[in-house]
């Protein structure tokens, strides 16, 4: 099975070396070389690749908001970050955006090649260093076990679904509720847990 791979990079050289790269494996496909997020965002829908290697730091819009809208319009793709970064807030930015794998610049061809695959096949590739963030982020004690409790069973329920990944409209169905209870669910529950978006309420959620 043929592994369609694209490619946002800004570096020439370092564009150019991940395209031999590709064109070289012989169980992957380049559907497409692309210096900035601009260009991606354009061309990148009409190739249907199934794994795009993204670099962070692009010029104009950056590869973490370049993943966010390219998720949006295609949920089947794989994002796997390139990236020189290793701290903390880039890779929770670039999962949140709905990357799935993260991976230093640094690291060889043969584990990049190996990422690429294990990504497609439903991993999450990074290195043991940042998966242990990972494991510490979601593991540490949380301080709002307070705010957590003050959720109503309504509001519980909408989290379940929220987690699930469901839209407005589907836990409206689900709940048998209407969308006008929904939105006020949306706006007690980031009231109560003190967040700002979809992302961290879960998250939040979860933790509590």
């Amino acid at each position: 099975m043929t592994i369609k791979v694209a490619i946002v990079e800004d570096d020439e050289d370092i564009r150019a070396s991940l395209a031999t790269l590709i064109r070289r494996a012989p169980d992957l496909k380049l559907t497409g070389e692309y210096p900035d997020a601009e260009t991606a965002l354009k061309e990148i829908p009409n190739r249907a690749p199934d794994v795009v290697l993204m670099d962070i730091n692009l010029p104009g819009i950056k590869g973490v908001e370049c993943v966010r809208r390219l998720r949006a319009s295609l949920p089947a793709v794989q994002f796997l970050m390139l990236t020189v970064y290793e701290d903390s807030e880039s890779l929770f930015n670039s999962l949140k955006a709905g990357a799935s794998g993260y991976l230093l610049k640094r690291s060889g061809f043969t584990r990049l090649l190996e990422a690429i695959h294990d990504v497609h096949a439903g991993g999450s590739p990074m290195t043991p260093q940042l998966a242990r963030r990972v494991v510490q982020y979601f593991s540490r004690p949380t301080q709002d076990n307070s705010s957590v409790a003050r959720l109503t069973p309504g509001e519980k329920e909408f989290l379940d679904q929220l987690a699930k990944g469901y839209a407005y409209k589907e836990i409206a169905d689900r709940m048998k509720i209407s969308i006008d209870t929904v939105r006020s669910y949306v706006r007690a529950v980031y009231e109560k847990l003190h967040v700002h978006s979809r992302t961290e309420a879960v998250v939040k959620y979860l933790r509590g």
